[in-house]
């Protein structure tokens, strides 16, 4: 654990690497479309990568300011992940842009504008899986373990055991 919260930035550096590589493959070499949501979640990764770079070149890794901006962009990456999860499970209502659905119209513009504005993938189908587990399913998990070795290390530098 002391040797994970050491390297910390470099652990959420090749993670969000390791993660976002496989999601841009997986779209381009396999050509999954990812939807809105799937979009959304690649956010915090972009983030983290800059955040670390940033953090690396100012020689503040472990700071507490980058463990709570860490904190923040997980928070915001796991909202998107569990509500992607409860939109593919029928459990959650997914926002507009993402439902693939055709709203009804008089007008023959507006009908045209709906198809062609329409988002490739609906939000609700699950274009993969691994073992049962839908990517966000995976996301959300992953999300999840980073956010808890994170808020241990917030507590830990709050209470003073910085090793």
């Amino acid at each position: 654990m002391i040797y994970i919260e050491k390297n910390w930035s470099l652990v959420l550096f090749c993670i969000s690497i390791l993660t976002l590589g496989s999601a841009l493959i997986a779209e381009h070499f396999f050509n999954l479309a990812p939807c809105d949501m799937c979009l959304k979640q690649r956010h915090p990764y972009y983030a983290l990568i800059v955040l670390v770079i940033l953090f690396y070149l100012f020689k503040k890794n472990n700071h507490i300011l980058f463990l709570l901006l860490v904190e923040l962009l997980i928070l915001y990456g796991l909202f998107y992940a569990i509500w992607h999860v409860g939109i593919e499970q029928n459990i959650l209502k997914g926002p507009a842009s993402c439902s693939g659905s055709l709203m009804q119209t008089d007008s023959v513009q507006d009908l045209k504008q709906q198809i062609t504005n329409k988002p490739v993938i609906n939000c609700s189908e699950i274009i993969w899986s691994i073992g049962g587990l839908s990517a966000a399913t995976l996301n959300s998990i992953l999300q999840l373990f980073i956010f808890i070795f994170n808020t241990i290390f917030i507590i830990r530098y709050f209470n003073g055991i910085k090793n």
